[in-house]
C-alpha cells in the first residue's frame, strides 16, 4: 500500500525542485500569478518592478524579494 502524505508538494519528485535555469519553459514571459506577488513583493521591499521578466527571472527574483522580505518559507 502507498504511503498518503500531507506534502505532497514538498514529498513529489521532480518539478517542485528543479532550478529555474533548468525550465524548459523558463524563457517564457513571466505567468500572471508570478507577476502578481512579484509586484507585491516589489513594493514591500521598496524595489522596481520589472513586468519583462521571463518565468525563471522572475522565479528567481520572487526568492530573493522573499528573503529581504522575511516571506520567504
Amino acid at each position: 500500500m502507498d504511503k498518503i502524505t500531507d506534502t505532497p508538494k514538498q514529498d513529489a519528485p521532480g518539478n517542485a525542485a528543479k532550478d529555474p535555469d533548468d525550465w524548459t519553459t523558463g524563457d517564457e514571459a513571466m505567468t500572471g500569478a508570478q507577476a502578481s506577488y512579484l509586484k507585491t513583493l516589489s513594493e514591500e521591499a521598496g524595489e522596481p518592478f520589472d513586468a519583462d521578466l521571463t518565468k525563471a527571472e522572475a522565479s528567481k527574483r520572487i526568492d530573493a524579494l522573499q528573503e529581504a522580505t522575511g516571506r520567504g518559507a
